[in-house]
């Protein structure tokens, strides 16, 4: 733990300085912190598993910072979550933004809320979140896997999946689920933090959108998401 808090004064501060240079989206800038705290709170944690592992192989993640186990708040705090992708060369995009939400969605007893990342590991899995509304569970192509009380074995167990979700709630990994869930393109929230009217497949895999204030999660994802390099 005293490893990680010199770590979280860093990003802190990196997120203070990007704040004044990210053109006054504040809504957007604070859900782009939350996501990236997500990140390195998750990665960072002595119990994450196989997180580090599968965020190395993934094509791109959807970070949920805060998601209730009452529902989601829509298009606010509660059931808000960006999409990142990376690209051939290993660079993060920009995030794009999203909103998740189902009245079928339950976490483990006793846990209020949960940060929720869903690793996207392979095209076919980015290419329906980038679709303006995609359903979990509802398109039999694209294979989800959840995961209950512990989070090991992950890499082994779930192989073929398209998708890979993991979740922690209440400081610690809980089993959640979330078939049916429904996670819809915010093109109005791209615009604003952006600039311009950019769709979420413009600002993940173009990349033709860029926010200084997105650079630390970018950073981040680029810490714990790049796999080492081979030895010789």
């Amino acid at each position: 733990m005293r490893r990680c808090i010199p770590i979280l004064s860093l990003l802190l501060g990196l997120l203070t300085a990007c704040a004044g240079i990210s053109g006054g989206q504040p809504e957007q800038q604070a859900l782009v912190d939350r996501a990236t705290l997500t990140v390195l709170e998750l990665a960072s944690s002595p119990s994450n598993g196989d997180f580090n592992n599968v965020l190395r192989r993934s094509r791109a993640a959807v970070i949920c910072p805060r998601v209730f186990r009452a529902g989601f708040l829509l298009g606010g705090e509660g059931g808000a979550c960006v999409l990142a992708a990376r690209d051939g060369a290993g660079s993060w995009s920009s995030p794009a933004f999203y909103t998740m939400g189902s009245g079928s969605i339950g976490l483990q007893i006793g846990v209020q809320d949960a940060q929720i990342v869903m690793m996207v590991m392979s095209d076919r899995g980015l290419n329906a979140l980038l679709r303006n509304q995609f359903k979990i569970g509802a398109d039999a192509s694209v294979a989800v896997a959840q995961f209950g009380g512990g989070i090991e074995g992950s890499t082994t167990a779930n192989a073929g999946a398209d998708i890979i979700a993991f979740a922690r709630g209440s400081g610690l990994f809980a089993g959640l689920t979330f078939e049916g869930g429904i996670l819809t393109s915010r093109p109005a929230a791209n615009q604003s933090y952006y600039g311009q009217a950019v769709g979420a497949r413009q600002v993940v895999v173009d990349m033709a959108a860029h926010n200084p204030g997105a650079d630390p999660l970018r950073a981040a994802l680029m810490r714990y998401g790049t796999p080492p390099p081979a030895s010789p």
